[in-house]
């Protein structure tokens, strides 16, 4: 292939990046332990981390309250962390009442300038408190922003029925407000109009890239290991950067601390074995101690589906993955901890012959809370290492293969002043990625790439009366290209009343990462990546017929989100919120390219030379969500209305993801002597997507000899005139499944439990896709039953 041309030269690198990032690391710790210095002035600060005793699993999400001389009060993070500041000093009591724990309390004398640390531990009880629960979500309601945000924990997601025996994220992924979702094989998450590789994943602090199963039920995070998920739809604040769609932030738990302990478990699908304990315990609360947690599953579904699902297919369902997670933990006397983990998942799928995908990912990183003693800040760290590869080998056509080597660092700094909090850090990525690619006109597409980047942002949370504000800048410095993109965020929340509460955000958002499949597929099996290219056009053409010089390749978009949160009663909230997100240039596969991009070709249109397109467009629409919870009742409904479009220079099309209404219904009750059954359902409705239609056949002949050919004579192959683009849509899509879960308590650690599920219950016949050629329909999963045993100890 000729060597790629275009406006876009990589700036030369004056030093190591990795010097360019210690320089930089010393600067912002120096800057974060100054800050707090200035702030304190005669106040007070409590600060501290709140432990499940049984386990010393941090309680996350827990409220804290400070009554005294004034009252104050906090919530946990995701690391069991909270701080109350600028506390007068004097006699108080700190109070931690959260459902399922005994109430703990403590009398405090605190004196000015004093900056106090207290461990925590909660012992469970059985006596359900759900209005502290309800109060707790409803200060959190009240005191952040929460555009576009969906925290998920184990808990909710068992809430589900559990498809192959086994709650997983994927599955409710696809109830989440904005997220649609294009079927159980090989299908692919699209939130609020972004496809997934304009999705941020994190696990730990280590961006991932491919987090779900090409049998679309399983994600590579295992419910056992996962503490929280946060799913940011959009609007996110400048703590996030480098994708400009939507965020999966996952943190997993750390091992048992206080005992040796664990869970197997075998369905129709898959088994799984998790260990986890002390690696040195703790002789007292609050000493330091370290624990260890190992995580292994595997499916086996090519093999037991020969038996028992031989009526979706003969041969068996093709799919098989592995997933492997590991994680050591060690905690300081202070709350200050360090985790080192480990991952490697792969995944595979044989389609009768036809083709062959594989992909593994695995990697390595280290993060860490530190709690400095003598200042108010906490501090968080990451750094990681990962790998990610797959391949595609079709019947009679040259294979695909792609790679991505990444590395990825930050620090992370966190101040809390009253109610008002301040958040700022720096990070730093490097990229390696590696493409070999054939287009449907035979065109091979080589590159290897390396990037770098470097980033560094601050959030101000002001909360003053019924007003949150929440704005943000983010300074996205992308070495290799020598581009720095300043990126504003704003979010904004008015509690106008006790039960209305008025909030939005927006902001601008940019990317360097481009997928190596094309918007325009039908069906999207292989997923590779690749840097921001070089080889694209130098200008672009906006619908209106404006043509706009590219100043960069990096892709573009700014949110705009509004919306409100009405609580009906006080176990009944609505969530209403309005999107539109603006594309303003998205890099794409060119399907049509007919020539190199080389002297020879010049007179050629860009359009028919380039390795890729430049394209605009926009989604929009509007997400309502209703949620009630009583007891053992749990009911979750979901209405999306959703359009997206793209205008690639020459015609405005709807992606295949441009699902217009997409509806979900979820419903779970635990009833029984000690609830120890469960119940569960869920229904999704979800419109067409857009497809190509044909329009006829030919016969293409190869023209072998060149004009010499004897078109009376030669034998073409059969060739297809296709539609106006993605101009037709597929029939609507509506699936049942329903879950029933038995669980038998042996005593205080040992559990047995029993999930029976049934995916597609009334076997609606959801197309999957169209044999272009023989026109025959294939489907998606059929009526499909499952059932699971698990032993925890």
């Amino acid at each position: 292939m000729a060597k790629p041309t275009g406006p876009y030269i990589s700036a030369p690198c004056k030093e190591p990046l990795f010097m360019t990032a210690s320089r930089t690391y010393r600067l912002a710790l120096l800057f974060a332990m100054a800050l707090p210095i200035f702030a304190l002035a005669q106040n007070a600060t409590v600060r501290g981390f709140v432990y499940d005793s049984s386990t010393g699993e941090p309680s996350i999400f827990t409220p804290i309250s400070l009554r005294g001389e004034s009252m104050h009060g906090a919530q946990t993070d995701v690391n069991g962390y909270f701080s109350i500041s600028k506390v007068p000093p004097g006699h108080y009591r700190l109070r931690v009442v959260y459902l399922g724990f005994d109430t703990l309390s403590m009398e405090l004398d605190l004196k000015a300038d004093q900056i106090l640390t207290e461990q925590l531990y909660l012992k469970k009880n059985s006596v359900g408190l759900q209005a502290v629960v309800i109060s707790a979500e409803k200060r959190e309601a009240e005191n952040t922003v929460r555009v576009g945000v969906t925290k998920l924990t184990p808990k909710q997601i068992e809430r589900l029925p559990a498809i192959g025996g086994q709650a997983d994220l994927a599955q409710y992924m696809q109830v989440v407000p904005g997220v649609v979702f294009t079927g159980d094989q090989g299908g692919q998450l699209y939130i609020r109009g972004g496809s997934p590789v304009q999705n941020l994943v994190l696990m730990d602090g280590m961006v991932l890239y491919n987090p779900f199963h090409s049998i679309g039920l399983f994600s590579v995070f295992d419910n056992d290991v996962i503490r929280n998920a946060d799913i940011i739809t959009g609007g996110f604040n400048a703590e996030y950067g480098g994708r400009i769609s939507s965020v999966m932030d996952i943190t997993t738990r750390d091992g048992n601390k206080n005992r040796l302990s664990g869970k197997v478990a075998a369905s129709t699908f898959a088994a799984k074995a998790l260990l986890e304990g002390p690696l040195k315990k703790a002789e007292k609360p609050g000493d330091g101690s370290s624990s260890f947690l190992l995580n292994f599953k595997r499916s086996y579904l090519d093999q037991t589906s020969k038996a028992l699902y031989s009526y979706v297919d003969s041969a068996g369902l093709p799919f098989k993955f592995t997933d492997i997670y590991g994680k050591v933990s060690l905690n300081a006397a202070n709350g200050s901890k360090v985790n080192f983990f480990g991952f490697n998942f792969t995944d595979g799928v044989r389609y009768r012959g036809i083709s062959d995908l594989d992909w593994k990912n695995w990697g390595a990183g280290i993060n860490f809370v530190l709690v400095p003693s003598g200042s108010a800040v906490l501090i968080e760290g990451v750094f990681a290492l990962s790998n990610y590869d797959i391949s595609l080998k079709e019947r009679n056509l040259d294979p695909r293969s792609s790679g991505i080597n990444n590395f990825n660092g930050g620090l992370n700094f966190k101040y809390f002043m009253g109610e008002n909090e301040v958040r700022y850090g720096i990070e730093v990525a490097g990229v390696k990625t590696n493409l070999s690619y054939f287009n449907s006109l035979g065109y091979k597409l080589q590159q290897d790439k390396v990037s770098s980047e470097l980033a560094g942002y601050i959030n101000y949370k002001i909360h003053t009366g019924k007003l949150v504000l929440d704005p943000g800048l983010r300074l996205q410095y992308y070495a290799t290209l020598a581009v720095l993109s300043p990126e504003p965020r704003l979010g904004i929340k008015f509690n106008l009343s006790d039960r209305l509460r008025l909030k939005g955000a927006a902001g601008m958002y940019t990317q360097n990462l481009i997928a190596t499949n094309s918007d325009r597929d039908v069906v999207n099996l292989f997923y590779g990546f690749i840097t921001a290219p070089t080889d694209i056009p130098g200008s672009i053409t906006e619908p209106d017929g404006t043509v706009r010089t590219l100043k960069d390749p990096l892709q573009r978009a700014n949110h705009f989100i509004a919306g409100f949160e009405y609580d009906l009663t006080s176990k009944t909230s609505l969530n209403v919120e309005g999107y539109y997100k603006d594309f303003r240039e998205v890099t794409n596969l060119n399907r049509d390219k007919l020539y190199n991009d080389t002297p020879e070709f010049a007179a050629q249109p860009d359009e028919l030379k380039k390795d890729f397109v430049v394209e605009t467009g926009s989604a929009y629409g509007a997400d309502m969500l209703v949620k009630y919870e009583n007891k053992g009742l749990y009911l979750w409904f979901v209405y999306s209305l959703n359009f997206v479009d793209r205008f690639d220079g020459q015609e405005t099309y709807n992606p295949i993801w441009d699902r217009r209404n997409n509806v979900n219904f979820v419903a779970s009750y635990t009833f029984g002597k000690h609830e120890s059954w469960k119940a569960s359902a869920r229904w999704n409705y979800g419109s067409g997507f857009p497809f190509t239609q044909n329009q006829g056949f030919y016969e293409r002949l190869p023209f072998s000899n060149g004009t010499n050919t004897d078109i009376n004579t030669a034998n073409g192959d059969l060739a297809i005139i296709y539609g106006p683009l993605n101009g037709g849509r597929l029939t609507a899509y509506h699936r049942l499944d329903l879950g029933l879960t038995k669980t038998w308590k042996l005593d205080e650690h040992q559990v047995v439990q029993a999930d029976f599920s049934i995916t597609n219950t009334y076997d609606r016949d959801n197309i999957f896709y169209r044999d272009r050629i023989t026109g025959s329909q294939v489907n998606q999963l059929p009526f499909l039953p499952s059932l699971g045993v698990s032993y925890t100890f």
